[in-house]
């Protein structure tokens, strides 16, 4: 492939220079430019004629722009390097929007993953990077370029393991509900191989109504145990924060929770900090802009960046996507 190039919208560069210097890259320079009426305007001010070119950016909403200004900011710039000659435009989206509804569950539901997919590849959109999709088949499924999805499990493994070193409790890894059981499966049989011990598995019961959240039911012993919660997602914090509760109660003798992306919308991150949690991880796919006495933030930058050297090398990335 012809020469790399990696870029980032405004909103994203401090992570994407995490990446950058993980990548041995310098960032590309671009113009970003707001009108009076709200309307902007993206343009790569590097030369990307036949190069091959990363577009480094975490789709989501904070107080200075919505989760759909930042997607159009994108995908624009997406169609701005493809007329500007670019050979291939790949979107590396840490964080990816639009994931939670990927199946119908009521009458005329939306598939907002598609859509989305859909989108993107209008654009051109050669391919699109995420870490830890809430629905990985979802994400594959939806789009018809090429998807390369990265867990952060090996970051969290590692976490996890120093976390637990000279721990002489039970360990128990926890879903905070049903839905999360695989993941969590898939994270205890890694932890169990790197740790070489046992580890018990467990889930809390959990029903959602609209944004009412109800159940609680702890299946699975946790009494006296380091009990590590994992999902992939911390929004409102309601459901890490039931599981957590039930755990508790259960008499765990150390809670820890593990989540790949840390919205803590609202109050969320201080109701988890009210908590009996030893720690909240997280890795950085967006930015932490609130302190937390138990946030600890894992760096997803190198694996970000390892992922891209291996698309630009062609391969071997694909093996980035199994754990």
């Amino acid at each position: 492939m012809s020469r790399l190039k990696l870029f980032s919208l405004d909103a994203g560069a401090d992570f994407a220079g995490r990446v950058a210097a993980a990548l041995g890259e310098p960032l590309a320079a671009h113009e970003e430019r707001d009108f009076v009426d709200g309307e902007h305007k993206l343009r790569p001010l590097d030369d990307v004629e036949g190069a091959d070119v990363y577009l480094v950016q975490s789709l989501y909403g904070d107080e200075h722009s919505s989760v759909d200004d930042k997607l159009v900011r994108l995908l624009f710039f997406v169609g701005a390097l493809k007329d500007a000659g670019a050979a291939r435009v790949t979107a590396v989206a840490p964080y990816l929007c639009y994931g939670r509804k990927d199946r119908r569950t009521k009458l005329h539901d939306p598939l907002s993953s598609r859509y989305l997919a859909s989108l993107f590849e209008c654009l051109g959109t050669d391919a699109v990077l995420t870490l830890d999709a809430h629905n990985q088949s979802a994400f594959e499924n939806a789009f018809r370029c090429r998807t390369l999805h990265l867990p952060a499990q090996p970051l969290f493994v590692e976490f996890a393991a120093e976390q637990l070193a000279g721990d002489g409790n039970p360990i128990v890894v926890a879903s905070p509900d049903v839905g999360g059981v695989k993941r969590a499966e898939a994270f205890r049989r890694a932890l169990g191989r790197r740790l070489e011990r046992d580890i018990g598995r467990a889930f809390v019961e959990k029903y959602r109504s609209g944004e009412k959240l109800s159940g609680g039911t702890l299946i699975g012993e946790v009494k006296g145990a380091s009990v590590l919660i994992v999902d992939d997602l911390i929004a409102g914090g309601g459901t890490v924060c039931r599981a957590a509760a039930a755990i508790a109660g259960g008499g765990a003798a150390r809670i820890l929770a593990l989540a790949s992306h840390g919205q803590f919308c609202g109050d969320a991150l201080a109701d988890l900090d009210r908590l009996p949690l030893e720690a909240i991880a997280i890795t950085n796919s967006l930015p932490q802009v609130r302190e937390g006495k138990s946030l600890r933030v894992v760096d997803c930058a190198p694996l970000i960046a390892e992922a891209i050297r291996r698309l630009h090398d062609d391969g071997p990335a694909t093996q980035l996507s199994v754990v």
